[in-house]
């Protein structure tokens, strides 16, 4: 088991057998039941316990220490049930916090190691909760954190909290109302998956078909701006480098109207007194002049 591992890191398999499982730790029942029948200490024995560790680096006094809380993280543990969470994982992560704690431990300050390790076993299991609880982290500060391992506790039913609610928790963690409501709308959430489950029906539809937008896309906005500025600068650049004669040319024939029915060859062939095969001459090369200062301005 998972969280059996993490608690035996300092602990001998010789200890584990004694605890009464046969085989792999699989069984978080198993564990729980063998966890609650191990001794309890006595402040001597911790104390004592507690000096080996600190003077010697005992580690068969730290096996003990650890053992003989194991039980505490069990309860601890199961306070955290409600985010939806493996027991067995929470175990572990509090079984991390216990072995921070025992190592950390000073038997000379009149605290005993149950009250100490209090502390390190939630934060571990505060930790795990944030990480895991959502795929998206709802809390990352402080003031965040706080919110949301005491939110829950003052709700009431599914409903949201009234003005008055907000206000008093608000008061009660030292946090602004915009924070407690803000979080508050964080937990009523849930994640959603952005694409459509693997099937056949076609009555499903995921975020992603109504969230995405060709208009959007960046490489889309970055070809429609460049065809604009192309529409402007780069035509009137383009056009100026051009004489006057074939300037006006391309001008009567492709910007005159919008719906592209512009002057025809004979018309601007008499316009400028030449065949309208000449026209047709001038009216390529300038396009094709146009063409080469468009691509160096683009």
């Amino acid at each position: 088991m998972k969280a059996a591992t993490a608690s035996t890191a300092m602990i001998p398999s010789s200890s584990i057998m004694a605890l009464g499982f046969s085989g792999a730790l699989g069984n978080i029942d198993a564990y729980i039941s063998a966890v609650n029948r191990l001794p309890m200490l006595t402040q001597e024995e911790e104390i004592s316990l507690a000096r080996r560790l600190r003077d010697e680096n005992d580690l068969g006094a730290a096996q003990k220490l650890v053992m003989s809380h194991l039980r505490l993280v069990v309860s601890i543990a199961r306070g955290y049930l409600g985010y939806g969470l493996p027991h067995a994982d929470l175990i572990q992560e509090g079984n991390i916090g216990l072995m921070k704690a025992v190592k950390r431990f000073d038997p000379d300050q009149g605290v005993r190691l149950v009250s100490y390790s209090m502390h390190w076993i939630k934060a571990e299991m505060h930790e795990y909760i944030l990480k895991n609880w959502r795929l998206v982290k709802v809390a990352t500060t402080k003031a965040q954190r706080k919110l949301f391992f005491n939110l829950r506790s003052h709700k009431t039913g599914l409903d949201s909290m009234t003005p008055d609610q907000v206000n008093e928790l608000a008061k009660t963690l030292n946090v602004k109302r915009e924070e407690v409501i803000e979080m508050e709308t964080r937990l009523s959430g849930r994640d959603i998956a952005l694409e459509a489950p693997t099937d056949d029906e076609d009555d499903k539809f995921a975020p992603i078909a109504y969230l995405s937008s060709d208009a959007q896309e960046p490489t889309r906005v970055l070809e429609s701006q460049d065809y604009d500025r192309l529409q402007t600068e780069g035509l009137s650049t383009a056009l100026e480098k051009l004489d006057p004669r074939s300037r006006r040319i391309v001008e009567a024939r492709w910007l005159a109207n919008d719906d592209g029915s512009g002057a025809t060859l004979h018309e601007l062939a008499d316009e400028f007194g030449v065949s309208a095969e000449r026209i047709r001459q001038i009216e390529a090369v300038a396009l094709k002049k146009m063409k080469g200062s468009l691509a160096a301005f683009a």
